[in-house]
Parts: C-alpha cells; structure tokens; sequence
C-alpha cells in the first residue's frame, strides 16, 4: 500500500507543479501574453485527457504482462526527456507561428513524462485493486487530488519565492527519475496478477453499465471548467 501511495502522491505532484515551470521558462521567449498561457493550457488538458485514454485502452485491452512490457518501455524512454529545459533551438526568432512553436516545444521538452505522470493514477489503482483484492483503490484518487493541491499551493508560496526557474527544472527532473524508478517497480511487479477481477463490482457494471448520453453528459460537464479556465 505504502508504495502505491507514495507514488500516485509523487505522480499527481509532479504532474501540477511542471505546468508553472515550464510555462514561466518560456515566457521570456514568447512574451507575457495570455495567448502563451492558454497554449500551455490546452496542450496540458489535451496531454491528459490522451493518458487517461491509455490507461482506459490498455487496461481493457492488455494482459497484464503486456501491460508492464509496455509502460516500462515509455517509462525508460521518458526519462531522455530529462531534464526538462528546452534548447535555445526552440527560441523564436520572429517569423514562425508562436502557437506551433510552443506546442512543438512541450511535445519535445515535456510531453512524454507528462503523459506518463497522467496514467500513473488510473492505472496504479487498477493493479492495486488486483493486488488486494479485498480493498477498493479509491482512497488513492483521493490522495492524488491532495497532492495536485499541495503542488498548486506550495509553487507560489514555497518554490518560486526560493529558486531560479532552472533550479526548479532541475530539481522537478530528478523527482521524475525517482518516479520512475517506483512506478517502474509496481509495473513490474503487476505482472504476477494475470487474471484478477472484482465479481461484485463486474456483476455492478453489466447492470448499470451508462449509456453513450450519460457518458456525453459526463463529458461535457467535466469540459466545463476547463473551457472557463481558459476564457
């Protein structure tokens, strides 16, 4: 439990404290506009709703064992994109598209360790939940929602009063690694649970399994406050 824990907590960290850094490094470079922010934004969102997606299609998909083979391939690829500060190649000179550039350069710098940072919830309590079977995952999503808190909150008050932006990205990459280190340990050791499922809760889904209109419903409501967000 206590692995799982502290992972889901380091994972949903990491995953609020990049956006401020990497969007206050490039700055600079595109100008304070609100058009560099929302970019940012966009990008995260879309980087997120992509995660949760993986970990939806392989956990259906997948065995187990393919399952672990996979996301530790990404997780060793990710950690080339370490650490995260971006090249003086992507500074703009003038005459390229900013919003491209932008979206290029996070894809580049940031964009696979944030994928995988996003995964890491949904697919840690579905191996926890195999793993002990006798207890239900959800207090772990609860704690990743106390981290993505304490990340928000302790940016403004704790981290940026007290270090350059490269500190932070040097600091936020060595985080990472030893992420990967403890989600890699977990994937790896999910494969010893093959064939394991909750009967209850599958004998639940098949009787108030959702419709395609709950699940646009659904959809919808939770675009909301990020379209907000960015108007």
């Amino acid at each position: 439990m206590f692995l799982y824990a502290l992972t889901i907590f380091l994972s949903s960290f990491l995953l609020f404290q990049v956006q401020p850094i990497i969007a206050k490094m490039i700055l600079p470079w595109f100008g304070g506009s609100a058009a560099v922010w929302t970019t940012c934004m966009i990008f995260f969102q879309t980087a997120l709703l992509a995660g949760y997606a993986y970990a939806h299609v392989i956990h259906e998909k997948l065995t187990t064992n393919r399952q672990s083979a996979l996301h530790i391939a990404l997780l060793c690829c990710a950690t080339l994109s370490i650490p995260i500060v971006p090249t003086q190649s992507w500074k703009p000179t003038g005459a390229e598209d900013p919003i491209v550039l932008i979206l290029g350069l996070l894809v580049v710098t940031i964009g696979l360790p944030y994928f995988l940072l996003s995964t890491t919830g949904p697919l840690l309590q579905s191996w926890y939940a195999k793993e002990y079977q006798s207890t239900m995952p959800y207090r772990l999503f609860a704690l990743s929602n106390v981290a993505s808190l304490i990340a928000l909150l302790s940016y403004p008050i704790l981290i940026e009063p007290n270090m350059d932006v490269h500190t932070q990205a040097w600091v936020w990459s060595s985080a990472f690694f030893i992420f990967v280190c403890l989600c890699g340990h977990l994937t790896w050791r999910s494969r010893r649970f093959e064939s394991i499922a909750f009967t209850k809760e599958t004998q639940i889904e098949t009787i108030i399994r959702p419709n395609w209109v709950q699940k646009s419903h659904w959809i919808l409501l939770a675009a909301v406050p990020s379209i907000l967000m960015l108007t």
